[in-house]
């Protein structure tokens, strides 16, 4: 087992000190640890130069075909991806137009989204000039609602997909993609961590979306990857708005700060081979392992509930489910987040806004670190 405490720090000089992630894959914390096939691939590409719009076209073949989807782009992020499919909804093939974004003068720039499905990211369309234009209400969609909603200022329709937590009020996304299409307006999915199963690995875009993105860390590769999946049209049309589209093509379109280099994409070429080659049964089983062992430290602390999570959909599959037991705590949620972050090494944790539980992820979790974040937790509720 590495030890964090005497691992050498490579931030000391700057004065940054490790932090033990037991929150998972959050951007703020570095979102992702490369896995071995990826660092090997990008320190490979480091040895030589090639063109990156014939590498991104070929990249994007290799991985649509290992997928099963029409046709991939790597991108810097599944953010990323999101802002240039909106640009490419909007601006399509025209020059003028993706020289104009995020001035949307001229061409349709309504991107609709259900009420109940307003999220964190969806800002991310807006960054190219969309509008982002709300249908149905808090208490529901109905098929009715998005009919309406469409007009010739409509450039897509916008889906947010969790397989393991469908909002049950939503609109369906078959039901999406069978009215959007009727009108001649695409679909686009923001699908980032739907990996496993496999089969939901692009099953959006074979279901007949337009555009899903992926976020390419959850798969061992850096977090300033990503990738768009969809049809052939639609991501030539992302390929216009991109940086290699301002920079080849000699068309300055908004795309030109999401860089992608070769190492990275390369990186990613990687990691989409080594998901499909993985043993996931293997791999769940380790991760539910060192899930029990936390559950299994702290299921006697009185102060606390603690269960075990069982969903293996996404990218965080297990877990552990913190709840106040109601038993005269002396401590708060929010305390416990606290006191945590404080210690040595600091062991950082979260309260989503709106929940009332802390939940503990091994994806970011170095071997052997659950034991000590297991271990932290349970010396709060110590009897002094």
């Amino acid at each position: 087992m590495r030890n964090h405490v005497d691992d050498k720090n490579p931030y000391a000089e700057l004065g940054i000190t490790p932090i033990i992630n037991a929150i998972g894959s959050v951007t703020m914390l570095g979102g992702s640890t490369p896995i071995r096939e990826v660092k090997e691939a990008m320190d490979n590409a480091d040895n030589f130069y090639v063109p990156l719009m014939e590498l991104e076209e070929k990249a994007g073949e290799r991985i649509a075909s290992m997928i099963g989807v029409p046709s991939a782009y790597i991108t810097s992020g599944a953010g990323s991806a999101l802002t240039l499919a909106a640009a490419a909804v909007m601006a399509g093939e025209n020059d003028d137009f993706i020289e104009r974004l995020p001035n949307t003068t001229g061409m349709p720039n309504k991107i609709l989204i259900q009420k109940t499905q307003r999220y964190w990211y969806d800002r991310c369309l807006e960054a190219s000039g969309a509008t982002l234009v709300e249908f149905g209400d808090e208490n529901g969609t109905t098929e009715s609602d998005l009919i309406n909603a469409i007009d010739e200022k409509t450039a897509a329709v916008h889906f947010y997909m969790v397989e393991h937590e469908k909002d049950p009020k939503a609109l369906s996304l078959e039901k999406t993609i069978e009215i959007a299409h009727s009108k001649n307006v695409p679909v686009l999915v923001d699908a980032a961590g739907q990996i496993y199963p496999l089969e939901l690995f692009g099953k959006y875009v074979k279901m007949g979306a337009d555009f899903q993105c992926i976020a390419a860390k959850y798969l061992g590769a850096t977090q300033s990857t990503g990738l768009a999946l969809g049809t052939e049209e639609m991501i030539r049309k992302i390929s216009k708005q991109s940086f290699v589209g301002y920079e080849g093509r000699r068309i300055r379109g908004i795309g030109r700060p999401h860089k992608v280099d070769r190492q990275e994409m390369l990186g990613v070429v990687a990691a989409v081979n080594h998901w499909f080659m993985t043993n996931h049964e293997d791999r769940l089983a380790s991760i539910e392992s060192r899930s029990l062992k936390i559950k299994n430290i702290l299921q006697e602390t009185e102060e606390l509930s603690v269960t075990l999570i069982d969903n293996i959909y996404g990218h965080q599959p297990y877990g552990v489910r913190l709840n106040l037991s109601g038993n005269q705590n002396t401590l708060e949620l929010e305390e416990i987040v606290d006191l945590l972050k404080e210690g040595d090494p600091p062991i950082w944790t979260r309260v989503k806004e709106g929940e009332n539980h802390i939940d503990l992820h091994i994806f970011g979790l170095r071997e052997g670190e659950e034991i000590i974040v297991a271990n932290r937790i349970n010396k709060l509720f110590e009897k002094k």
